[in-house]
C-alpha cells in the first residue's frame, strides 16, 4: 500500500473508527483473570493510541509531501549507485556533449494532484554522470501540444523539494502547476517545463545538492544527468538561458548554490526560506567540514568570482528564516548579478507550505521577466535588513535560525 495514497489514508481513518469503537463494546463483556483483562483493556487502548497517531502521522505526511514510499520513511533507500570523484566541474573529464541521447519512457504519476492540470508524468532515471538512480517528475505547459508551438523549444525550472521532502511536494502540497496553468495560459507567466528530480538520494541523511566522493554526486546529478535528459526527451531551450531552478528550505539552498556555482548551466534561482551555509541543515553531509561548507556556500561561491556571473537569484524569507541570507547575497551582488531580497513577515506562517505556496504565482512573474525579458504582473516590494546583525547577513548563518523545523 503505498505511503502517500488514498487508500492507506482511508483505512487509517478506519482503524481508529474501530480502535474507538472496540473499547466501548468489549470493555465490561472481556472474561477471565483480573490479569487478563486488565491486560486486554490496555491493549485496546495502546492500539487506539497507536492508530490516533497514525492517522495524523498520515495527515500530515500527505499535506506536506515529507516520505514519498515507506523506504524513505524507514531509511532503507539508497539511490546511488556509485560517487566516484568527478573533479570541480563534476563531470568527471567526460565530454557530456558526446554522451549518446537518454530515451526515457514516462508514465503517468500518482498521487495527490498529480492528475490535475493537464498531469504529471514520471520516469525512472539513471543518471551516467552522477551514478545516481531516481525517479524525475515532469509536467508540461499548455501550449507544448499546441500545433502553433510545434516547432517552439520551452524554457525548463528544475523543482527542489526540501528535506526530507518528497520531489512531489511541488505538485502535490505545492500546486505548482495548478497554480501556473492559468497564468501561463494568460500569458503572464511563460510557459516553463516543471521538472522536479528526486533530491533525496541516500537514507537520514541531506546530500546538500553536493559532489561528495564516496558518498554522493548530487550536484552533478541535478545539473547534469537530469538537464540532459529533459533536453534529450523534450522541446526543452539549452543551458545556461533557458533554465532556472526554484527550492524552499534545503531545496532553497540548492537551488541558489546550483545557479551560483554553474552560470554556464543555469541563469536564475528561486529560494523560499533558504540559507547559505549548509550547516542550516543539521543532517546535510555538505556540512560535515568547513571545506565542505565554504565549497557549498552560495555567499562564498558569488563572492569569490572575478567577473560577476549574468544570473538572478529571487530569495525569500522571514527574519531568521530566510532573509539574511537573501540580504547576505544581495550586499555583495555587483551587476550584471541580480539578487531580489523579500522580507516576509513572522504572522505570514513560519517555516512552511502555507508560507511558500501563496508565493509561486509572483516568484514565477519574476522569473518570466528574467528568463525572457516580457514586463508584467505585480512583485512583492523588498524591505531594508530587518535589524540583522552585520556578522549574521555577512556569512548567512542566521538564515534559519528562528524557525521551528526543517522541510
Amino acid at each position: 500500500m503505498s505511503l502517500t495514497g488514498t487508500p492507506l489514508l482511508f483505512t487509517s481513518i478506519v482503524l481508529v473508527a474501530v480502535a474507538l469503537i472496540l473499547p466501548l463494546l468489549l470493555w465490561s463483556r472481556i472474561r477471565g483473570p483480573v490479569v487478563v483483562r486488565h491486560a486486554a483493556r490496555m491493549l485496546m487502548l495502546l492500539f487506539a493510541q497507536v492508530m490516533a497517531v497514525t492517522l495524523v502521522f498520515v495527515l500530515v505526511n500527505n499535506a506536506n509531501n515529507l516520505y514519498d514510499n515507506w523506504a524513505d520513511l524507514l531509511g532503507t533507500g539508497n539511490h546511488v549507485q556509485r560517487a566516484a570523484n568527478l573533479g570541480r566541474d563534476g563531470t568527471g573529464g567526460v565530454q557530456i556533449k558526446a554522451l549518446p541521447k537518454v530515451r526515457q519512457a514516462f508514465t503517468q504519476a500518482d498521487g495527490p494532484s498529480m492528475h490535475a492540470a493537464g498531469g504529471v508524468r514520471v520516469t525512472q532515471l539513471k543518471g551516467r554522470v552522477s551514478g545516481v538512480d531516481a525517479e524525475v517528475y515532469v509536467w508540461l505547459p499548455p501550449q507544448y501540444n499546441d500545433p502553433a508551438y510545434k516547432n517552439k523549444k520551452f524554457p525548463v525550472v528544475e523543482l527542489l523539494s526540501g528535506y526530507p521532502g518528497s520531489a512531489k511536494a511541488w505538485f502535490g502540497s505545492m500546486k505548482a502547476h495548478r497554480q501556473l496553468l492559468p497564468l501561463m495560459q494568460s500569458g503572464r507567466v511563460a510557459p516553463f517545463i516543471l521538472v522536479a528530480p528526486r533530491t533525496n538520494l541516500i537514507a537520514k541523511v541531506d546530500t546538500g545538492c553536493a559532489n561528495i566522493p564516496g558518498a554522493v554526486n548530487a550536484d552533478s546529478w541535478l545539473s547534469i544527468d537530469v538537464p540532459k535528459m529533459v533536453t534529450d526527451n523534450f522541446r526543452a531551450q539549452s543551458a545556461p538561458d533557458g533554465w532556472a531552478a526554484a527550492g524552499y528550505s534545503a531545496g532553497a539552498h540548492c537551488a541558489v548554490k546550483l545557479v551560483v556555482a554553474h552560470p554556464d548551466r543555469y541563469r536564475a534561482a528561486i529560494s523560499l526560506s533558504g540559507y547559505n551555509d549548509p550547516i542550516g541543515e543539521r543532517d546535510s553531509l555538505a556540512a560535515q567540514s568547513i571545506q565542505l561548507r565554504r565549497r557549498n556556500n552560495p555567499y562564498f561561491l558569488l563572492k569569490g568570482y572575478r567577473t560577476p556571473p549574468r544570473i538572478s537569484l529571487y530569495l525569500s524569507g522571514e527574519a531568521g528564516d530566510g532573509y539574511q541570507a537573501a540580504a547576505a547575497l544581495r550586499q555583495i551582488a555587483r551587476p550584471p548579478t541580480v539578487v531580489r531580497a523579500v522580507f516576509v513577515p513572522r504572522s505570514a506562517g513560519g517555516h512552511s507550505m502555507a508560507v511558500w505556496r501563496p508565493q509561486i504565482p509572483a516568484v514565477f512573474i519574476w522569473l518570466s521577466q528574467q528568463m525572457t525579458g516580457q514586463a508584467s504582473g505585480t512583485l512583492p516590494q523588498s524591505h531594508r535588513h530587518a535589524g540583522s546583525k552585520r556578522a549574521a547577513l555577512a556569512s548567512g548563518t542566521a538564515s534559519r535560525a528562528g524557525a521551528a523545523r526543517k522541510r
